[in-house]
């Protein structure tokens, strides 16, 4: 084992250290030390430790590489389990929703943003992607509110130019105030990029670009940002085969479904994450697969509006990277990433069987399948020796744990519900015995309900 001479953080003590790297090692009674915001070593009771100047006791304890966020709305936390939007499909819930997202602002993306991302560091999250794909005219700088509220909070963060370009006038679903022309949208794209996307492998914080759907972009806005992304080398993102309603509506409207749309625009590539993936065909799913086109699994929003159960052991097994998505707050309504991998392997067992899923793979998912979506294995989602010090203390003790005693992964996600005790990002403790760090939250909870009540009276208007 790597022992450092002397480490910035040192992690001690742990029932079992799942590092999830390369060879799944897994330590018991394992330390982590942290330097200069990466893992500097790696070891188990027996090995020398090196003296810190901070240490953490994990006695009784899993620990695990930070969790990976592939797909989220921070924005729709302020919608969140709006009652008139809980009866319909995904098509009718977003017509619902629109009108309320029309008002968006910059207090509104940065309130959203802090407080979304608080939520997911209490739940293990390290890593978050964005997808803002609602910009209203006159709105401001929504992903510069976000990436402020990143910074403040420590959070690695890969925030996505969404967009849309077809209005309800053009036969899409939004209104006409959140939609741009596709000058606009690349222009946009790029000037984000330039400003903001960090390409070294410590990254805090990258941006790819994020067309919203089939059928609320043009087909030359697709085509464009996969030919601009290829030329500033940042990675595409976008929804695909959530619903059955969307291959009725590529099929009726380009004569094709989802995935071979997706081809023809230029996406299928390796640079190129999906969100829900729920409906391709048996030999979609080879073709992604072979593809390395990635996979943001959100079993959660899935059920609730009724999409369907993705098929996420064939995707894997076919070369395709699935991590996992929390979606939206306005349809998942929980941003918990530990909730997800439990769902996960929840779902992985009803479909193929009860020895099919383990804790163990709803575990990879979570992180270096979300890694690899991102294109930063090796960099997040693992625990190795020069890998970023993203990681989490579980505290496995207590009434909910009484008994698990055989396996600490399989007790950490059958037990729960769990939440953090301790989250490391970069080195820096942002969650302390169960605390958000930063001593902003009240403030913004506040601030947070009054902007979510007057975006929600809009529908009263």
């Amino acid at each position: 084992m790597e022992t450092p001479a002397r480490a910035d953080l040192l992690i001690t003590d742990a029932e079992l250290v799942a590092t999830v790297d390369d060879a799944r090692r897994e330590i018991p009674g394992g330390w982590v030390a942290v330097t200069d915001g990466a893992i500097s070593g790696l070891g188990g009771a027996a090995d020398a430790r090196p003296d810190a100047d901070r240490t953490v006791d994990a006695r009784g304890c899993l620990v695990t590489p930070g969790l990976v966020n592939t797909h989220h709305h921070l924005y729709q936390n302020l919608t969140r389990a709006f009652a008139p939007a809980l009866t319909g499909g995904l098509f009718d819930w977003l017509v619902t929703l629109y009108p309320l997202w029309a008002r968006l602002d910059e207090e509104a993306a940065y309130v959203s943003a802090y407080v979304g991302l608080t939520e997911l560091a209490l739940g293990g999250c390290t890593t978050s992607t964005d997808h803002l794909y609602v910009h209203p005219r006159g709105a401001g700088d929504l992903i510069g509110a976000e990436l402020a509220a990143a910074r403040d909070l420590g959070m690695r963060s890969h925030f996505t130019r969404g967009s849309m370009s077809l209005s309800v006038k053009d036969g899409g679903l939004p209104p006409d105030s959140v939609v741009q022309d596709d000058d606009e949208i690349l222009a946009e794209s790029q000037r984000l990029v330039d400003a903001h996307h960090d390409r070294s492998p410590s990254a805090m914080t990258r941006i790819a670009l994020a067309p919203c759907s089939p059928f609320s972009v043009s087909t030359e806005l697709m085509t464009r940002t996969a030919e601009l992304a290829e030329r500033l080398d940042v990675r595409l993102h976008t929804h695909l085969c959530e619903t059955q309603d969307e291959d009725a509506f590529c099929l009726e409207t380009f004569g094709r479904r989802p995935v071979e749309y997706l081809a023809d625009v230029g996406w299928m590539t390796d640079r190129t994450w999906l969100a829900h993936v729920v409906w391709p065909s048996d030999d979609e799913v080879r073709r992604l697969g072979a593809a390395r086109v990635g996979a943001a699994h959100c079993p959660s929003s899935n059920m609730i509006l009724g999409s369907g159960l993705s098929p996420v052991a064939e995707l894997r097994a076919a070369g395709a990277p699935v991590g996992l998505g929390v979606d939206g707050s306005a349809s998942a309504d929980s941003a918990s990433l530990w909730l997800e991998a439990r769902t996960a392997m929840l779902q992985g067992k009803l479909r193929h069987g009860a020895g099919s899923t383990s804790a163990r793979d709803a575990l990879e998912i979570a992180t270096r399948g979300g890694a690899a979506c991102l294109g930063r294995t090796g960099e997040i989602g693992e625990l190795s020796v020069g890998a970023c010090a993203d990681l989490v203390v579980w505290g496995l003790e207590g009434a909910r744990f009484a008994g698990a005693l055989s396996d600490p992964v399989e007790a950490w996600l059958r037990c729960g519900p769990v939440s953090a005790r301790h989250t490391v990002v970069g080195g820096r403790v942002v969650v302390e015995d169960g605390v958000p760090v930063h001593p902003g939250l009240e403030e913004q909870l506040a601030v947070h309900r009054r902007v979510s009540e007057r975006m929600q009276r809009a529908l009263s208007r």
